[in-house]
């Protein structure tokens, strides 16, 4: 949670939101009293999410307190210190209080090779990084982010640049909505 000056803090206790940070996330989401208390994440502030690929990385930010994700970039190359070193770059810039990573799966939610892979990234984000990384189900956010970017009038060829940072973003909404869905890297 957001301490006085600002930083962002751990809930290590997970029990609802109370107090400023309550009132806080509340106010963010409006004054509607048809709307249901916003979930309490274990961290607090901005978020990184990725959506690993061998080829690409979606990457998304967004901000748990308003709830709100948006797409960012879709990094390229092969190379793990290419990479590494853009998601430092990120990282610097966005200052994220955790990562969260989509993590694959089969349609009966068993694990294939990318679950495997997936893994081993959030475990090296988070070494490297020193941040705590989530895994999240991301079974379906592809088709989701494809559907999005219909809407938008966005097909075929030219959602490739888009789709990985869309799904990345429908992790982190994914995540936001329903924070028990994660866990620890």
């Amino acid at each position: 949670m957001p301490d006085g000056g600002g930083r962002v803090t751990e809930n290590r206790d997970q029990t609802p939101c109370r107090g400023v940070a309550a009132q806080v996330t509340q106010t963010a989401r409006g004054a509607d009293k048809n709307l249901s208390p916003a979930p309490c994440l274990p961290f607090s502030g901005t978020f990184l999410a990725f959506d690993f690929g061998t080829r690409r990385i979606g990457v998304a930010v967004g901000n748990s307190v308003s709830g709100t994700a948006q797409p960012l970039v879709t990094l390229h190359g092969e190379q793990n210190e290419q990479r590494f070193s853009a998601i430092a770059a990120l990282i610097s810039e966005w200052q994220p209080a955790a990562l969260v990573v989509g993590l694959p799966g089969n349609d009966d939610g068993t694990p294939h090779e990318m679950t495997r892979l997936c893994r081993r990234f959030a475990r090296r984000l988070k070494g490297r990084f020193d941040l705590p990384a989530i895994l999240v189900d991301e079974r379906y956010t592809s088709a989701a982010a494809s559907s999005q970017l219909n809407e938008a009038g966005i097909r075929g060829i030219k959602q490739k640049a888009l789709l990985d940072q869309v799904a990345a973003q429908q992790i982190l909404r994914a995540y936001f909505d329903e924070p028990s869905s994660g866990h620890a890297a």
